[in-house]
């Protein structure tokens, strides 16, 4: 248990919802936020796999190239393997591991959270062939989503793609990097052989990233329109951070120091494009905890920036995050739920390391202490898991309220355990896509892209704006569940 586990009131949050009372169970939504994953994976799937629904798949990837390139995860609701957002989920898989682990072995959930990493980084391993090249794609968006197949039956081609260092993407290696290096310290307690492992591909990526700079999808065309980067100067600095974490080596605090004057800002947002909060944040809590002596002046504004973010999403800041009706928090109608989780994991850690060390948030408005975030981020949770306008669950399975025609080829077509016939790339679309029926697989623990600013949701499969989830949805809330269910 963390120090911080006096000021949360308890496992259970009883709401009213008109005259009966439910109640909001942390450790129930902890348990499918995990089991996402597995729902979610490529390759050859293990003994142990509790998504029973799925099937091995994929089997053949990377044989284009000569390599094997079989695992890791679908990115959302189609079958193409993005490295790009499939790296940043494992980072914030692993820091829930290094933040809350603890709450996680509480739960029994620790060796699903890093069986989850882990099925990410065997991949970027085989991904990551030579020093300087590694491989960020496999599938291809168009070709794919023309296409309405489960992943056993795809048709659709599975050509490699690759940075090198003639065609860079530091923005895609930088942030692989940072999910070696963060994994490392994941794994440091229980196989500290693995971790040494992850932790040399963190540091030969990193400097694969720094010495051949370029954006990846000038590299690997094909990702550009699905998960285009608007640079790569924030997955440098993030890779740096959780380098320094693991290594404690001065070469990355140089870095990090050598990039202040540039420290990113304010942002409006913490995502799988825009890694600066997540660095500021990590930096800003080493400040408080007195880790960097004598570089205290030059870092202020990492943390500065850090605490601005945080005012600003807690609404008592200079330019506070716009918020729904209902209270939630509101970026943009396209899968609007991945900002308010990753929001929430880093308000959720800056909390804890706030109480720690004896300090308070210093907002426009006046003071916040650590358990006024903690309340906050409840709400954000709350919200998500059933407390809102709707009264609607927007993580898949949870509670009895959910979303039921998720935009997901595998879950809304029937199991190829239950059917072995082959299911076409149209025949998905006439069979299943357009069928008014709900999903026949349920997709536990998957958040949704949420609610629209007016709080309503459609619950339509042709709705991939509401109703898609995606890896990089659920990740960041592994960790904040698991302090939730102190």
């Amino acid at each position: 248990m963390s120090s911080t586990s006096h000021f949360v009131t308890g496992f259970y949050l009883v709401i009213l919802l008109g005259n009966a009372v439910a109640s909001i169970d942390y450790g129930i939504a902890l348990t499918k936020s995990l089991l996402y994953f597995e729902a979610q994976r490529s390759g050859k799937l293990p003994p142990n796999q509790l998504v029973q629904w799925r099937g091995d798949s994929a089997l053949q990837d990377g044989k284009d190239a000569g390599i094997d390139l079989t695992g890791g995860y679908y990115d959302a609701g189609d079958n193409v393997k993005f490295g790009f957002p499939m790296a940043f989920t494992v980072t914030m898989l692993a820091w829930s591991v290094v933040e809350f682990g603890e709450e996680l072995e509480a739960k029994k959930e620790l060796t699903n959270a890093l069986n989850a990493i882990k099925w990410g980084t065997d991949y970027f391993i085989k991904a990551h062939t030579q020093p300087h090249v590694f491989y960020g794609e496999v599938g291809d968006g168009n070709s794919d989503h023309q296409c309405w197949e489960r992943p056993e039956d795809m048709t659709t081609p599975r050509n490699s793609y690759k940075v090198d260092e003639q065609h860079p993407g530091s923005d895609l290696v930088g942030e692989t990097a940072a999910a070696f290096a963060a994994a490392a310290i994941a794994f440091n307690k229980s196989d500290s052989n693995y971790s040494s492992q992850l932790l040399i591909h963190a540091k030969e990526l990193f400097d694969f990233a720094k010495k051949f700079q370029g954006k990846y999808q000038t590299s690997i065309s094909v990702a550009g329109q699905f998960y285009s980067s608007t640079g790569y100067e924030d997955e440098l600095l993030w890779a740096s951070t959780w380098l320094l974490k693991a290594t404690q080596d001065q070469t990355y605090l140089d870095y990090i120091n050598d990039q202040a004057t540039s420290s990113g800002g304010t942002r409006s947002m913490f995502s799988w494009d825009d890694k600066y909060v997540g660095a500021q944040v990590l930096i800003a809590k080493n400040l408080l905890e007195k880790k960097f002596p004598g570089n205290e002046s030059s870092l202020s504004q990492y943390k500065k920036n850090a605490e601005e973010f945080i005012c600003n999403c807690i609404q008592k800041g200079n330019n506070n995050i716009k918020k729904t009706n209902g209270g939630l928090l509101w970026w943009q109608p396209w899968n609007n739920l991945q900002y308010v989780t990753a929001a929430t994991f880093v308000i959720t850690s800056y909390a804890d390391t706030l109480f720690a060390t004896k300090n308070s948030l210093q907002c426009a408005t006046g003071t916040v202490e650590s358990s006024n975030l903690i309340t906050f981020v409840k709400s954000q949770v709350d919200y998500i898991l059933g407390e809102n306008p709707k009264k609607m669950s927007y993580m898949v399975g949870f509670g009895t309220n959910y979303p039921q025609k998720i935009h997901h080829r595998g879950a809304s077509i029937v199991s190829i355990k239950k059917d072995r016939t082959t299911v076409s790339c149209s025949e998905g679309f006439s069979l299943w896509f357009y069928k008014n029926a709900a999903n026949p697989n349920v997709l536990d623990g998957a958040i949704v892209g949420g609610p629209d600013l007016s709080d309503n949701y459609n619950d339509s499969r042709s709705n991939f704006q509401q109703a898609e989830a995606a890896t990089s949805n659920t990740a960041p809330l592994v960790g904040v569940l698991a302090r939730l269910t102190e």
